[in-house]
């Protein structure tokens, strides 16, 4: 099948409403809220998912004319849109994605104001990858935890090298899960196939951390830099001092502290700071964790409530709690 061909699937969801079409998308997609001008005219639609929580994949087809938004609570998902026919246009704030056939949308579903689909005949492919995977391959490849927004360039030329490569990954796997595809009865295949594409979207697409790549290929951590890091995962609910990480190493304080600013860009308390952000958050977001607020800041070593929080915001634009509120939602 050329690269750039529609495949055809099996609707499990079709019909001539509007909101019967988000009510299908949203079980594909997870919540959203999305409008239409003439919300009751007829529109003629079709939608088929199939995957987990893990890497889905949503294909729809419909009039256009419409937009959405991911409502909050929605699981965090890499969202890759393969357009087929007609177009989308993304806001990101004042800036707007074009998504149109010959190209990719990658991006963050909770991240765009709003995805506006033309009022034309459109038809597209979502592959969706669980967030973590994503982060974790960004932990894996720079060596550095993935704190915040990644600023993923929204748009992939598939003319180009890059887009020509993610592109044919992306067709395999939409190829492969359709109509209940074999993919979907391979889990090694598929575990493969998601790493390599999350391994390609950290080193070919532009973000906010891609400078560390041409950093990383110049200056290799050396083995005591990586030990302390090693050292810092494993006991990261543990009251460590900067001593006792360089001994671990096997280095003197002041040789840590010239490893970590070479090689990192950063200290070693920061970089421990910003592993026990990291765990904090992944509590906060986990619905079934009731630990206190205050318990789990002392768990993973912020004994400054006052301080923890104004870092905390620091770090990822929102409170605490508002990380909480949001997770029971």
């Amino acid at each position: 099948m050329p690269e750039n061909a529609s495949p055809n699937f099996t609707a499990r969801f079709q019909g001539t409403t509007f909101d019967d079409m988000v009510e299908a998308l949203t079980k594909g997609f997870g919540s959203f809220d999305a409008w239409r001008n003439g919300r009751e005219k007829a529109l003629d639609w079709k939608v088929g998912f199939w995957g987990d929580e893990r890497v889905s994949l949503v294909s729809n087809q419909d009039s256009g004319g419409w937009g959405a938004r991911t409502a909050d609570g929605t699981p965090e998902t890499l969202a890759i849109v393969v357009p087929r026919t007609g177009g989308l246009d993304v806001a990101f704030g004042r800036t707007v994605a074009e998504a149109t056939p010959g190209r990719l949308l990658l991006m963050n579903n909770l991240e765009p104001e709003r995805v506006s689909v033309r009022a034309a005949p459109h038809r597209s492919d979502t592959l969706s990858l669980s967030w973590p995977i994503l982060a974790q391959t960004v932990a894996a490849v720079l060596e550095t935890p993935l704190i915040g927004s990644l600023d993923l360039s929204p748009v992939v030329d598939r003319s180009t090298a890059a887009g020509q490569l993610i592109g044919s990954l992306a067709q395999t796997m939409i190829i492969g899960m359709l109509n209940d595809g074999p993919l979907l009865h391979s889990p090694i295949a598929m575990s493969n196939l998601t790493q390599a594409f999350a391994d390609l979207v950290v080193r070919l697409v532009p973000h906010r951390l891609s400078h560390l790549l041409d950093k990383k290929i110049h200056l290799i951590a050396p083995r005591h830099v990586r030990r302390a890091i090693e050292f810092m995962h494993a006991n990261i609910a543990q009251p460590l001092t900067m001593q006792n990480v360089a001994e671990a190493a096997g280095i003197s304080t002041r040789a840590l502290e010239v490893g970590f600013r070479t090689f990192k860009a950063t200290t070693p308390s920061a970089y421990l700071r910003t592993i026990r952000l990291q765990a904090v958050r992944e509590d906060l977001r986990d619905p079934s964790n009731r630990q206190p607020l205050r318990d789990i800041c002392l768990k993973w070593g912020f004994f400054h409530f006052g301080r923890f929080a104004a870092i905390y915001r620091a770090a990822y634009g929102e409170n605490p709690s508002d990380t909480r509120r949001r997770s029971d939602l």
